[in-house]
């Protein structure tokens, strides 16, 4: 927590502005995101699901930790009450579970969908993402509801705050299984999946398109995978490095270490408002879709309708199986007048569609 000091101190005045940027980005760009696959018509693809549950955890993260973490280190006390306590530190958690465990079940999702486009269409249904979906915030739910007795707001020196009342072997072996369960364990299947898919990718030939075609296309592909995976294990490492200083290093209480555990919190609740800025970067059909929410939002009349029927070129079938752009009829993005169509195409083995379906997209 923050400690009265002489002085003024520069953290005083960056922290809460650094807070108040993830708070933003956060909340427009998952808000942004959930509104290009809600608009969309139906979400009955696996992939968007799946997407849909991460933009929702993420918010959440955003929503339920970024404001209290910010007060935590801007005022001297605890001033939301005990429940708000107990709450948060809950929901910071389970969220990031959530987060987690999606991240990994996505990856699963995407090796099965390059690896084995047409077997595993029998698994990857929407009831049983949907089953995932729930099972992912069941375990989360259990996993983080022993934070619900981790905090409690007390009386310290005069001040209100909010702080772990087990004792240090507990909190310990607690702070452990959280840092095995939420990161070890997804980052060692991450590893695995986008590793076999890497793999999988740069030694496979899409007999539909020739070498030069097929190697931008894994190239652009395997871009996105490891920026993906790499994003989310750099982003969480530094917190997990810092409690497991804290129970098997040094970690002495002064200023350096204080600012350090400031640093490993932006940096954490930074992954969970960058995936919105990949998936603009990294796909050109949610860039569309972003732009296109902004034209309804501005009540404007949506530009450039000579695209309407605009048919993906099929320069990169396999980019178009990451973007997952949705298939079959349903409604895209508009505001007023009939809906936008974007060009759709998936690898199925050597199949090909076109069935005009709406954009949206799979990169997390």
């Amino acid at each position: 927590m923050n400690s009265s000091a002489a002085g003024w101190q520069p953290e005083a005045v960056l922290i809460p502005l650094a807070y108040l940027l993830i708070f933003l980005i956060g909340t427009v760009g998952n808000c942004l995101v959930l509104a290009v696959l809600l608009r969309s018509g139906r979400v009955k693809n696996t992939t968007n699901l799946f997407i849909l549950n991460l933009g929702v955890a993420d918010l959440c993260f955003i929503l339920c930790c970024v404001p209290f973490q910010a007060t935590i280190y801007t005022l001297d006390g605890w001033v939301f009450g005990p429940f708000m306590c107990k709450a948060v530190h809950f929901f910071i958690f389970l969220t990031m579970y959530s987060s987690s465990f999606t991240l990994t079940t996505v990856s699963l999702d995407r090796y099965l969908a390059i690896r084995y486009p047409l077997h595993s269409r029998e698994l990857r249904t929407p009831r049983n993402t949907l089953t995932a979906i729930c099972f992912i915030w069941g375990l989360s739910f259990i996993l983080s509801g022993p934070y619900l007795s981790y905090y409690k707001e007390f009386q310290l020196a005069n001040l209100t705050v909010c702080h772990p009342i087990w004792e240090i072997s507990q909190r310990k072996v607690m702070d452990i299984c959280t840092f095995i369960f939420s990161y070890i364990i997804p980052v060692l299947i991450l590893s695995l999946t986008y590793g076999r898919t890497i793999h999988y990718l740069w030694r496979s030939v899409d007999p539909l398109q020739d070498m030069s075609e097929a190697k931008k296309a894994k190239r652009k592909v395997t871009r996105i995978i490891i920026i993906v995976a790499v994003l989310f294990c750099l982003c969480w490492l530094p917190h997990h490095l810092l409690i497991l200083c804290v129970w098997f290093g040094y970690f002495p209480l002064n200023h350096t270490t204080y600012v350090l555990r400031i640093l490993s919190h932006l940096v954490s609740y930074t992954n969970s408002c960058v995936n919105p800025i990949v998936y603009a970067l990294v796909s050109k059909y949610f860039r569309k879709g972003f732009k296109e929410i902004l034209i309804c939002l501005l009540h404007q009349e949506p530009a450039h309708r000579g695209h309407e029927a605009q048919v993906m070129n099929p320069l990169s079938m396999l980019e178009a199986e990451l973007s997952e752009v949705t298939h079959g009829g349903c409604s895209c993005l508009r505001c007023t007048g009939p809906a936008q169509t974007w060009g759709t195409a998936e690898l199925v083995g050597q199949q090909r569609a076109a069935d005009g379906s709406c954009i949206t997209f799979s990169i997390t």
